[in-house]
């Protein structure tokens, strides 16, 4: 039974999703505050983290600057309309999915199960269990990568987005093409987090990520993994 550790200061939305959670078959641990959630989660090594950034005290984006120095653990961000700041440094901080509140309880579940899929084996899985483009040797089943023999951590996000562009290298994906391949579903308001994960991986396999030479932006389409 996978656990699922949800981090909200309010106590319906902690409630409703852990009845929702609690009924899909997960193990929910909850916690109100920065503090609790951090301490949660070394005591209880949760699956998945469903985390509110505007949490009092230690924020969200505190406890996942936290998290990430020890685990590649996937979170949800829970975020507050208009706060497209914060959602952006929480995806660049390695998050790897947001959603908006207020939300569905049924997307909530949908969402935890999508991104846990992720994690363990990934949508859209090719036939070669180890794929190479370059420098780069992606090894599915592991979810390992890496670059020119050096290993590299990629949260699963990460992993997969990077593997849906190293089975086509020089094929121009747009946003939406890429969302379905990491979700199984395109979200259009969804699309802008592709950018941020894209950030992140160039700061990871780029040896100067202001100048990348392997993750590509094709202007006004989309991005390619070059395949020169």
């Amino acid at each position: 039974m996978p656990t699922v550790l949800l981090v909200d200061d309010e106590a319906k939305i902690v409630q409703l999703g852990r009845d929702y959670l609690e009924r899909a078959g997960f193990a929910v641990v909850t916690a109100a505050d920065g503090l609790a959630a951090a301490a949660a989660f070394r005591s209880h090594r949760p699956d998945l983290i469903v985390l509110d950034l505007g949490l009092p005290g230690q924020d969200g984006l505190d406890v996942t600057r936290e998290i990430r120095r020890q685990s590649n653990v996937p979170i949800i961000m829970l975020t507050a309309r208009g706060e497209e700041t914060d959602k952006l440094v929480g995806l660049e901080l390695g998050a790897d999915d947001y959603m908006v509140k207020p939300f569905s309880p049924k997307e909530l579940v949908a969402r935890v199960r999508a991104v846990l899929r992720r994690a363990e084996s990934g949508p859209g899985r090719a036939a070669a269990d180890v794929l190479r483009v370059g420098d780069l040797t992606l090894d599915i089943p592991r979810l390992r990568l890496t670059v020119g023999g050096r290993p590299v951590e990629l949260t699963a996000t990460e992993f997969h987005l990077l593997a849906a562009l190293a089975r086509q290298p020089g094929r121009i994906f747009t946003r939406a093409q890429l969302l379905d391949a990491v979700h199984g579903v395109a979200f259009e308001s969804y699309e802008r987090a592709i950018d941020s994960h894209i950030k992140n991986l160039r700061r990871k396999i780029e040896p100067d990520p202001r100048q990348p030479r392997l993750l590509l932006t094709v202007y006004g389409v989309g991005y390619k993994l070059s395949d020169a």
